[in-house]
Parts: C-alpha cells; sequence; structure tokens
C-alpha cells in the first residue's frame, strides 16, 4: 500500500534508516559480543536482552524500507478546487473553525492541527470542495463539518 509523505519526511525516514543501520547495529553488534563473553548463553540475560534489541532493530529496519520503497512524495499542492493530501483546510462545526493540515499517518499529529489522510475526518475531506459539508462519527457522536477554505 502506498504511502503518502512530502520530502521532508521521507529524507527524515532516510536518516532515521541510515542511523540504524550503522550506528545503532554497531552498538548492538557490541552489546552482543560483550553479553556472549560472560559465558553460558542459555542462562545469560543480558545476551537474551540484547538478541531481542537485535531482532527489535532489523524489524524497524524492514520496515522503514518499505515505507521508504512505497513512498509516493506529495509535492506542494497546487491551488485546487478540493482537498488532496498535502492541503490545509479551513473548516466550520459547531465548535468553532479550525485549520487541518491533510498528511500521512506518520506526520499527523492532531494537537498541531495535522490530521491523518487515513483518519476518519481526513477520509471524508478528501477530494472535497469549498462549500461541501461532511458528517464524521466520533466517539461523542455525529459531528458536521464545512469546508470554507482550501489552502
Amino acid at each position: 500500500m502506498p504511502k503518502y509523505l512530502n520530502q521532508e519526511t521521507l529524507e527524515k525516514l532516510k536518516k532515521e534508516l541510515k542511523y540504524l543501520e550503522t550506528v545503532k547495529r554497531k552498538e548492538i553488534a557490541k552489546q552482543l559480543g560483550e553479553a556472549a563473553s560472560f559465558g553460558d548463553l542459555t542462562e545469560n540475560a543480558a545476551y537474551q536482552q540484547a538478541r531481542e534489541s537485535k531482532e527489535l532493530l532489523e524489524r524497524k529496519i524492514l520496515e522503514l524500507k518499505k515505507k521508504i520503497e512505497e513512498a509516493i512524495v506529495v509535492k506542494k499542492p497546487r491551488k485546487t478546487d478540493y482537498v488532496q493530501v498535502g492541503s490545509t483546510v479551513l473548516v466550520e462545526s459547531s465548535g468553532g473553525k479550525i485549520d487541518f493540515k491533510i498528511v500521512d499517518p506518520e506526520e499527523a499529529d492532531p494537537l498541531q492541527g495535522r490530521i491523518s489522510y487515513d483518519s476518519p475526518l481526513g477520509k471524508n475531506l478528501l477530494n472535497k470542495s469549498k462549500g461541501n459539508i461532511i458528517e464524521v462519527k466520533t466517539p461523542g457522536g455525529k459531528v458536521k463539518y464545512k469546508i470554507i477554505k482550501i489552502k
């Protein structure tokens, strides 16, 4: 499944991958070597901990490689008449007006106004135009949002 990322986030993921493959792998290899030097590996808690750390690291590396491989870089959206990944949308609900930027789940931070295109609100906003009213199910009930402006 493709991941829609902006260039900045993609670069951040690549930097993290490089760090994990170079620095972190060496650190864990050193830990494994030190723990192995303690003797009997079957009852060696330090060795077991280092092995678990290595497994988690390798899983994280594979996950990052997959995200990077599947990434579709979303350029800053052109001025359009509909909501897309990367758009900032001003909406109005009974609670007032609020701006949301539509981003990849990796970048989502609702407290900073960055919502995932995969979230219930994000899914409902995608491909809608100024003036459209959408309805989103929330734990507190259904909430209606009117799209005021698309930036």
